[in-house]
């Protein structure tokens, strides 16, 4: 009979587990080399997440200001004033790595102090939010950061279940991130896993941006994500998500499975008539295979007792229709189309203020953006 040592065994077992979860399509990318720099302090391994990247960070190769900014440091001169200070919210960002620790940690460093607003937690402005695949391959939501100022290192969760799995962490969708690491017992395998390409391109405002998400995880953005396992961008800029030409410059750079148009919440009738056709027009001239899903205008939850709130959507969804048949009269092909009426369901329990999602709206709009979005990405079908 032959005896292997303890650390031989554990060796076997982190690898068999690996290839298992390869083999049935949890793990793409397993890259232990990614993670080979690490820094030992008080039994815990602290792995930068910046040596094998983040998904949600577009145009990773060009000059940036900040690591976790969303957009380049050349955005800072065409963009708004508002839109670029937005876009330094570390909005959709995501990171992979697969362990076989029992506990993990993160130790980040925020950029503001602002940790949570009147409606919207700390944990979903500020917090990390950890996911993990279970043994189907799905993934489960597994524990979040609860920060209570602005350098959080904390122990997330401890007593996970033994074995090496895949897991998932959201940046925070309201502040930005100035460092993060992720932090192990000492011994714990540990691999980073590279950001995946050909994101789904979201463009929108608040309600995309993560308003008002009780976690990261929880913006239907990052639902979605994890129902096509495929990487997102997140590109909502509160208040600010106008169907501009200077944020149409960035959107064509990215090699995009689809862009996502989510815009109507910020604009009236008459910006969406002078805009849309030309935004759509600029992506679908440098993209011409690209599909382009518009979205309507969500309804308050509350328009029923707001006539003229109420008018307003109505208004803004016929300004959207027929920017919609215009755009197909012209010719322009791979186009798709979200309804606003039902996008937080029909019961009014949808909102935070009747304007903002909470993760109850989230989700319906996953549930309508679903079949849509299956029908215009190939790869899902």
């Amino acid at each position: 009979m032959v005896t292997l040592f303890p650390r031989v065994v554990a060796a076997v077992m982190v690898l068999q587990a690996s290839l298992l979860m390869a083999q049935n399509g949890a793990i793409d990318t397993l890259d232990p080399e990614m993670a080979v720099s690490k820094e030992s302090v008080g039994g815990i391994d602290w792995y930068d997440v910046t040596q094998w990247g983040v998904e949600g960070r577009i145009l990773p190769d060009q000059e940036r200001q900040r690591w976790f900014d969303r957009l380049p440091a050349s955005a800072q001169e065409s963009v708004t004033k508002n839109v670029w200070n937005l876009s330094r919210d570390s909005a959709g960002m995501m990171v992979r790595f697969t362990t076989d620790a029992t506990a993990i940690h993160v130790h980040y460093q925020l950029k503001d102090n602002g940790l949570a607003m009147p409606h919207m937690p700390a944990t979903g402005v500020s917090g990390i939010d950890l996911y993990a695949r279970d043994d189907n391959g799905d993934w489960r939501w597994v524990q979040v950061a609860k920060p209570s100022s602005q350098e959080v290192k904390v122990e997330v969760v401890r007593g996970l279940a033994e074995g090496q799995r895949e897991y998932a962490a959201y940046l925070p969708l309201y502040n930005g991130v100035d460092f993060m690491k992720i932090g192990v017992e000492q011994g714990s395998h540990f691999a980073g896993l590279k950001p995946r390409q050909n994101p789904i391109v979201f463009y929108g405002t608040s309600i995309t941006h993560g308003a008002c998400a009780s976690r990261p995880g929880m913006v239907h953005t990052a639902i979605l994500g994890r129902r096509f396992d495929m990487p997102v961008v997140n590109l909502g800029f509160s208040g600010n998500g106008r169907m501009d030409k200077a944020v149409g410059d960035y959107l064509v750079q990215i090699d995009a499975a689809a862009f996502v148009i989510d815009c109507l919440p910020n604009m009236g009738p008459e910006a969406v008539e002078q805009k849309c056709v030309p935004l759509v027009k600029q992506i679908r001239q440098s993209r011409p295979q690209t599909p382009i899903v518009l979205v309507e205008d969500r309804r308050n939850t509350n328009d029923w007792i707001l006539p003229a709130r109420q008018q307003h959507h109505t208004e803004n969804h016929a300004a959207l229709k027929a920017a919609y048949q215009k755009l197909v009269e012209d010719g322009v092909t791979g186009l798709h189309y979200i309804d606003g009426d039902h996008l937080y369901g029909d019961d009014g329990e949808g909102a935070t203020d009747g304007s903002h999602a909470s993760d109850l709206g989230f989700m319906r709009q996953a549930d309508v953006f679903e079949p849509i979005l299956r029908q215009a990405i190939p790869s899902l079908n």
